[in-house]
């Protein structure tokens, strides 16, 4: 039984407003989204796509209870990185 795992999109050409980091603010372009999932969470990460500074998404990490979980996370994450507006990192839903 995997107890971490971990999926990275890159390439995501964000929507107006982009992605809100912790560190940073928002970030927006071409970005990258890393999700690992351990410990019941599932921790977002994003960065300019090439870059070596990865930035913690706002609201992360997520309770994620298994792995299915955290992927729907990371899935979910793509999808509002796309759509920008400042996303934050999504809620999981109960599976």
């Amino acid at each position: 039984m995997n107890t971490w795992a971990t999926w990275t999109t890159q390439s995501i050409i964000s929507g107006p407003g982009g992605v809100e980091t912790a560190e940073v603010g928002p970030i927006s372009g071409d970005l990258t989204v890393h999700t690992t999932w351990v410990d019941g969470e599932a921790r977002l990460t994003v960065q300019y796509t090439g870059a070596l500074d990865w930035y913690t998404v706002v609201g992360s990490p997520v309770p994620a209870a298994d792995e299915t979980t955290a992927r729907s996370v990371h899935q979910a994450m793509v999808v509002a990185t796309k759509a920008g507006h400042g996303a934050h990192a999504p809620q999981a839903q109960a599976q």
